[in-house]
């Protein structure tokens, strides 16, 4: 795979903002891609192959994370309505058509699409519930203890315990190797993230949802008991053209924890994303007749 354009972006003079764009030279279309919390763009190396050169790809880190973080003063953790609005500075800086997100990076993808951004035509939410059921919220719940504690050994065995239970040994390493070693600021931010989510509105979600007029493909994985494909279907009842895939015999991370789920996934996102082919009509043929 080529290697992407590397940019520093600044952000209404607020933030710098590490970006990847992987440029194809036969895609029509550009879709950004969107960070869960604690994850970075090497997140996304999959999702990345799957879908270039199909598309052009943008990855990002947010201002806290990943490259980003050398750039950027961390004194107050950014809501989700600051990280939706990097995300449409964004969406108008590289006039994407798609907005991909995955995990927690929905609700700044969601925020940002109620918003009807002109330029987006298509958004896939990967992993994403409206609900808080009961083993998201003990996740939550313990997440933030830990957090508070800065108790990195916890952290990273209980990501992996929970939403990434599935996902091959070695992935499970590298999970924890990262989460583990993030900065005290990173922990911070998910703290803050955790609080904002469980003493919010419950139905905050949805009634956000309930302006996007766009089609909108929510992913989830069969396995995933933590953002479960049976409440992502919530979200039928808010958005009028959405549409609904549960990969079988995967969690929460999809197309990382086995090459099926990442066959998968790619099928349904190249379905859903690609515009279909142009049909060729030919011109009608004069018949001659012999009298």
């Amino acid at each position: 795979m080529m290697k992407p354009e590397i940019a520093v972006l600044d952000i209404q003079g607020q933030y710098r903002i590490h970006t990847e764009f992987y440029r194809s030279d036969t895609a029509q279309n550009t879709i950004i891609l969107v960070n869960g919390s604690m994850s970075t763009t090497a997140s996304f190396a999959q999702t990345v192959k799957n879908l270039h050169p199909h598309l052009n790809v943008v990855l990002y880190d947010q201002p806290y994370a990943g490259h980003s973080k050398p750039h950027n003063r961390h004194q107050t953790p950014l809501t989700k309505e600051l990280e939706a609005d990097v995300l449409l500075e964004l969406i108008e800086h590289f006039d994407a058509q798609y907005v991909l997100s995955f995990s927690w990076g929905g609700t700044a993808a969601l925020t940002a699409l109620a918003s009807s951004p002109r330029r987006i035509e298509k958004a896939v939410i990967s992993s994403f519930s409206p609900l808080i059921n009961i083993p998201m919220r003990n996740y939550l719940e313990r997440g933030r203890r830990c957090l508070a504690d800065c108790n990195r050994t916890q952290v990273g065995n209980l990501v992996n315990d929970t939403l990434g239970k599935h996902l091959p040994s070695l992935f499970k390493r590298f999970n924890y190797r990262h989460v583990s070693t993030l900065a005290e600021h990173e922990y911070a931010q998910m703290h803050f993230h955790i609080n904002q989510v469980l003493s919010g509105d419950p139905q905050c979600y949805l009634k956000a949802t309930q302006r996007i007029e766009i089609p909108v493909l929510f992913i989830n994985g069969e396995w995933d008991e933590y953002t479960a494909a049976n409440d992502a279907r919530q979200f039928a009842h808010a958005i009028r053209d959405s549409q609904f895939v549960s990969v079988e015999n995967t969690g929460h991370f999809l197309d990382m924890e086995h090459k099926q789920a990442s066959h998968i996934s790619k099928i349904a996102l190249l379905d859903f994303l690609k515009p279909p082919a142009p049909v060729i009509t030919r011109p009608a043929q004069r018949l001659s007749v012999a009298l």
